[in-house]
C-alpha cells in the first residue's frame, strides 16, 4: 500500500453542544477584540498550520444562527462543510426512546462527520482555545499517516493548565505506557481546586486529591477515517446497554480506549506546552478576553484575524 500523494487533513468542530451551564450559545459568543469566536482562532490556527478543511458538526435549530457567522467567513481560506447530530441521526437498527431529550455525547458527535471526511482529521471542542502550537503538532503527526490504516493520535495538557476559577469541569485522564502512548482515557466529571491549590476529583461523593500534572485530554485527537468503524461499533453497543439509561453518553475517549485495547493501536500522547482556556461558565468570558488582548499586544495574533 502506498503512501497517499498528497494528505490534506481535515478538521472536525464539535459545536453541537447545549452549553447550559454558559447561559447563551457560547459557540457564536465573541471574545477577540475585532469580535472574534473561541472557533475563529482554532481554524485561524489550523489553517496557519496546514489544515485544508474544516466540518462543523451542529444542531439543526442553530444551523441558521450558526451559519450567518461561519459560513463564509473563511471559505477562501479552507474547505467549509456541515454535519448534523441530532438524537434521532443514528446508524440503522439502533431504536432511539422516545422520552431521550440529551444529546448522545462527543462520540456520537464525531461518528456524524463520518462522510464528511476522506483524509487525516484533528477533532476539537468548539469552546476551548488551544493554541497554535498545539495545532501545528498536531498536523506534523496527521501528515504522516495513511488514510486507510487506523491510528490516531492524542495532544496532551498539563491538567493543572487546563482548570476554570469558576467551577467544576470534565477531564479525562491519560493513563500511558513507558513509551507515552495512550493505554486508556479516564473520564472525570468533576474536576476543581480545592484549599490550598491543591486540584480534586469528586467520585462517590468524596473528594479525592491528584496531583495537578496528569497528562489530560482536551479533545484534542488526531485519527485517519478507519476510526469512524471504531465509533460505530462502539456506539451500537452503547446504544444497545444503555436503552433505559436516557442520560448516558457515548464519550470519545471511551471509543478511543477502545481502539487501543481492543485494536491494539499505537497511539502516542504528544505534549503541548501552551496553555488552554476552557469556556465553561460565563464568568469565564472575561479571562478569556483578556488572553487573547495580551497575545494580540504581543504579536501573536492579529486585532482582526480575517481582515
Amino acid at each position: 500500500m502506498g503512501k497517499d500523494l498528497e494528505i490534506k487533513p481535515t478538521v472536525v468542530v464539535l459545536a453541537a453542544g447545549l452549553a447550559s451551564r454558559y447561559g447563551s450559545l457560547k459557540q457564536i459568543d465573541q471574545f477577540g477584540p475585532s469580535g472574534e469566536t473561541i472557533i475563529d482562532y482554532s481554524i485561524y490556527d489550523a489553517i496557519r498550520a496546514g489544515f485544508k478543511k474544516v466540518v462543523f458538526i451542529i444542531r439543526r435549530n442553530i444551523e441558521e444562527e450558526f451559519k450567518d457567522v461561519f459560513a463564509g467567513r473563511f471559505r477562501d481560506l479552507i474547505e467549509v462543510e456541515f454535519a448534523f447530530q441530532e438524537i434521532d441521526i443514528v446508524p440503522k437498527g439502533i431504536i432511539v426512546p422516545p422520552e431521550r431529550t440529551k444529546p448522545w455525547g462527543t462520540g456520537h458527535a464525531v461518528l456524524m462527520a463520518a462522510e464528511k471526511v476522506n483524509s487525516p482529521f484533528a477533532v476539537i471542542n468548539a469552546d476551548d482555545f488551544y493554541g497554535a502550537k498545539s495545532f501545528q503538532l498536531l498536523f506534523n503527526h496527521l501528515v504522516k499517516l495513511y488514510s486507510t490504516v487506523l491510528n490516531g493520535c492524542l495532544i496532551g495538557y498539563r491538567l493543572k493548565n487546563t482548570l476554570s476559577d469558576n467551577g467544576y469541569v470534565s477531564r479525562g485522564i491519560c493513563t500511558l505506557s513507558p513509551e507515552n502512548d495512550l493505554e486508556r482515557v479516564t473520564e472525570r466529571t468533576h474536576i476543581g481546586k480545592g484549599p490550598g491549590g491543591g486540584v480534586y476529583f469528586t467520585e462517590n461523593n468524596m473528594q479525592v486529591k491528584i496531583g495537578g500534572e496528569e497528562l489530560v485530554s482536551m479533545n484534542l485527537f488526531g485519527f485517519t477515517p478507519p476510526f469512524f468503524d471504531i465509533l460505530k461499533t462502539g456506539f451500537e453497543r452503547f446504544a444497545r446497554d444503555n436503552s433505559t439509561n436516557l442520560k448516558a453518553e457515548f464519550f470519545l475517549p471511551d471509543a478511543v480506549t477502545q481502539m487501543v485495547t481492543q485494536h491494539t493501536v499505537r497511539m502516542p500522547v504528544i505534549e503541548t506546552p501552551e496553555l488552554t482556556y476552557g469556556v465553561t461558565y460565563s464568568n469565564d468570558k472575561p479571562i478569556v478576553k483578556e488572553m487573547l488582548i495580551k497575545m494580540v499586544k504581543n504579536g501573536i495574533y492579529p486585532k482582526n484575524l480575517w481582515a
